[in-house]
Formats: C-alpha cells, sequence, structure tokens
C-alpha cells in the first residue's frame, strides 16, 4: 500500500485516525499503543506500529504534552568535557532516553563555576522538563555551603551526593570505592606489601572514592598507606608520577584511579628500567578502548556506564510516569575485575649475604 497524496500531489499529514483505519482499530487503541499502555496485544500492537510507519505518522508531542500536563522530555546537567568518564556516562544516558521515547535536554557546566548546576537546573525547568539528571563529577561548592536550589520534579543524581532538593531523588553510580577498593585487593593478594595510589584530581567525586577504596582496603590488611601522588586524569600527569615513583625501589604495585594515567605511568616506569609487571604491577581503572592493547595490556575496573544509564534512567522515568508509586529498587553493576597482563606476584627480594 503506498501513502495517499491530496489534490496537486502534496501528501497530507497523517493523522491517529489514518493509523486506526489502516491498522483495522480504533483511535483509542492507537492511543494506547504510543502511550504504551497496558492491554494491547502484541499483534495489535504491531500493526498500528507497522501502518503509522507506512503512513510516516508521528505523535504530536506538543498536543501530548497540553493534554497530559508533561513534555515528554528529559533534561541532563553534565560537565562539559572530553574525558573519558564523563563523556561515556552521556552517550549512556543518550541511549537509554532515546528508547524510553523522551527528548533529551543537555545543558554543559563548565570547571570551576559554583553557579553552573544551579544555572544549568534552572534553564532546564525553564524549558519544562518531566525529570532532570545530573552528572556533575565535580564538587564546586565552598566548604559550608548548604543545597539551596529546589525543584519540584523527579532528580537522577549520577556519582555524586545531590545538589538540590526535590520530592524524588535518586541516585546511580556509586559503589566506586567497591571497586577499588577490588583492585587495590587484587595487588594485596598477589603477595605485594603494600600499594602506591596514583589518585585523581581531588575536586572530582570519583577521584574520592577510589582514593577512599584504596585506604580501605589497605587498613583491611593491616597495611600503612604510602603517599598518595596526584594527578589530573592524563597520561602525562600519569608520566610524571612515575618519573616520581620509579625512583623509589620499594614501589612494587600501583593502582592508578584511571587508565590514561596508568599508561603513562607504565611509559615512565619503563624508561627507568623498572620493568612491568616483573618489578611493578599497575592496576588502572575504566577499561578505556586502548587499555586491551597496551605493552603490557592492562589489568582495569571497568565502569558500566550504559548498565548504570539504563538501571539510572530505568527508575527516573517510573518517577516521573507514577508520581505516586513508591520508587524502584537500585542497582548497581558488579565489581568485576579484567586481569591482564600488567600485574604479577612482586620480584623475589634477595636475601641477606651468607
Amino acid at each position: 500500500m503506498t501513502r495517499g497524496t491530496a489534490r496537486g500531489g502534496v501528501s497530507p499529514t497523517p493523522r491517529s485516525v489514518d493509523v486506526a483505519r489502516l491498522a483495522g482499530v480504533s483511535q483509542k487503541t492507537v492511543s494506547r499503543v504510543f502511550n504504551d499502555e497496558q492491554y494491547v496485544s502484541a499483534d495489535v500492537r504491531r500493526r498500528v506500529l507497522d501502518a503509522a510507519e507506512e503512513l510516516g505518522y508521528r505523535r504530536n508531542n506538543a498536543a501530548r504534552a497540553l493534554a497530559s500536563g508533561r513534555t515528554r522530555s528529559i533534561g541532563v546537567v553534565t560537565l562539559g568535557t572530553a574525558l573519558y568518564g564523563p563523556a561515556s556516562l552521556l552517550m549512556g544516558v543518550e541511549r537509554v532516553v532515546r528508547e524510553t521515547g523522551y527528548a533529551l535536554r543537555v545543558v554543559n557546566t563548565v570547571e570551576g563555576d559554583p553557579a553552573g548546576v544551579a544555572g544549568a537546573v534552572n534553564s532546564l525547568l525553564d524549558q519544562g522538563v518531566d525529570g532532570i539528571v545530573i552528572s556533575e563529577p565535580i564538587d564546586e561548592q565552598a566548604a559550608g555551603d548548604e543545597v539551596a536550589l529546589r525543584v519540584d520534579v523527579p532528580v537522577l543524581v549520577l556519582g555524586a551526593p545531590s545538589p538540590v532538593a526535590a520530592p524524588t531523588v535518586l541516585t546511580a553510580g556509586h559503589g566506586v570505592d567497591l571497586a577499588a577498593r577490588a583492585a587495590t585487593e587484587h595487588l594485596l593478594d598477589l603477595g605485594h606489601a603494600t600499594v602506591h595510589h596514583l589518585a585523581g584530581p581531588q575536586a572530582w567525586y570519583a577521584a574520592r572514592d577510589r582514593l577512599d577504596g584504596w585506604r580501605a582496603a589497605l587498613a583491611a590488611h593491616g597495611r600503612k598507606a604510602p603517599p598518595v601522588v596526584e594527578g589530573d586524569w592524563s597520561a602525562a600527569s600519569g608520566y610524571a608520577a612515575g618519573r616520581e615513583l620509579a625512583a623509589d625501589d620499594d614501589v612494587t604495585a600501583v593502582f592508578a584511579a584511571n587508565d590514561d594515567m596508568a599508561i603513562g605511568l607504565i611509559r615512565a616506569l619503563s624508561e627507568a628500567g623498572r620493568r612491568v609487571p616483573h618489578d611493578v604491577s599497575v592496576v588502572g581503572f575504566d577499561d578505556v578502548p586502548v587499555a586491551a592493547y597496551v605493552t603490557p595490556p592492562l589489568t582495569t575496573m571497568p565502569q558500566r556506564f550504559d548498565a548504570v544509564a539504563r538501571a539510572g534512567l530505568t527508575r527516573l522515568v517510573h518517577a516521573i510516569e507514577h508520581p505516586d508509586a513508591a520508587p524502584l529498587p537500585a542497582s548497581e553493576p558488579p565489581v568485576d575485575l579484567i586481569v591482564r597482563a600488567s600485574t604479577a606476584p612482586p620480584p623475589s627480594r634477595p636475601g641477606p649475604a651468607g
């Protein structure tokens, strides 16, 4: 069947009644299908969607918003950065929002702007979004500041404390400290006396969580925490830290807060004649795509960005569409270290001369 044309050869805009007629169902059934309501059989749903595709029918979301009081849109506040973690998490959010049938509206913040989150949230509220995702990885609040921003739509906060007050505040992406602890314990279980830490910038919540997990692992094993070396997430900062750590013969294991710093660290260690993993074992965090192909392939703790986004957005959409219902239970991705060739037992120390 081909799409009909109006007089003069111009295709008329198809309406829901046209979809109903072609699918052989009522207009109310078409509405139920496009509103994702229950009690529509799989066969009827397929017929309606096939008819809509054939006719080129698209829902009038503006009219729907007026009728329902909702815009079918979700706003996202995120740091404007190309860093792997925040960028990958935003991509995961975009994919899931698209699948839910909601429109996505993104407002970027700028590092170093304490008012950035508040301004971004207010901008999204002005656009009438039904819910907000806050993926702001940096603590820009001055010490002692309290939450002052209040919103009246459900909010999902990813990997950080909530900077707003709302009727429903959901969280996802926590448990990073547990992942860091597991990464550190992997090195301790190999027999290393202690584990050094190449930390991320401490204004970042994720860097603090990884530092906390490292410290907790050492404390649980009765090991003293060595001085922390802080980088800025870049391979260059990892390289600089590696030159410093390579000068200490007691360093046999390092947990780096991300893979880029770990890769720079390995380069510096190698240049200094400290072989990885024969002399020094290195564990990263993130599992960036190149981690499996560096020399040696990097042992790392992966972050399941798509899983975090899907778990969080499922709960947020439920809160939007069922405001009087109890929130769906939270779930977090499993902690699952990827062991490659950058970790090994510590080198044997020569015994005292006889």
